[in-house]
């Protein structure tokens, strides 16, 4: 690493501009109210876990149901900060589990063009590529059901495999 010194120089005037505390506290918002609302309209499908905030990279928060605990598995719903888009990812509880789901899936429609399995999940779908931010109604009215129907996909894929195994 270069002059560590001269990153924190430049991390610090940018945080004194401003904009970028107003942005990420906006954001974090936004996904803490994500959760909030789907704890609502879920509650009887998922358990939901507490926001994560990542390295300014990631937002994100966990949800499960008793199928996936039972497999070690977790999904994410997740604000990728640098591609500033919404996406879902698969998660394992362990590395090994997650070695394991993504040999099982690597070869699926949410990992194509993937040769090498994500860093920190099994798989990870696009639900909202250029979010609006200036209409949060309408974003989360987007992200809602794409959520779901995304969760159930993965959800009965899942099954299949496991009445496989």
């Amino acid at each position: 690493m270069e002059d560590l010194n001269k990153y924190i120089s430049i991390y610090k005037e940018q945080l004194n501009k401003g904009d970028i505390l107003i942005a990420y506290n906006e954001l974090v918002k936004f996904v803490m109210k994500l959760r909030t609302d789907f704890m609502k309209s879920f509650s009887d499908q998922y358990s939901f876990a507490g926001i994560l905030h990542g390295y300014l990279d990631y937002t994100y928060f966990y949800y499960s149901n008793d199928f996936l605990k039972s497999k070690k598995l977790k999904f994410g719903l997740v604000l990728n900060h640098l591609e500033m888009r919404f996406e879902i990812w698969l998660l394992g509880n362990t590395i090994p589990n997650q070695k394991k789901y993504w040999e099982l899936l690597k070869m699926t429609q949410w990992n194509k063009d993937r040769t090498e399995m994500p860093q920190y999940s099994i798989l990870e779908t696009v639900l909202v590529k250029n979010p609006d931010f200036n209409n949060l109604n309408a974003l989360s009215e987007k992200i809602e059901p794409k959520m779901t129907k995304v969760s159930n996909e993965i959800l009965d894929y899942l099954k299949t495999l496991n009445s496989e195994e």
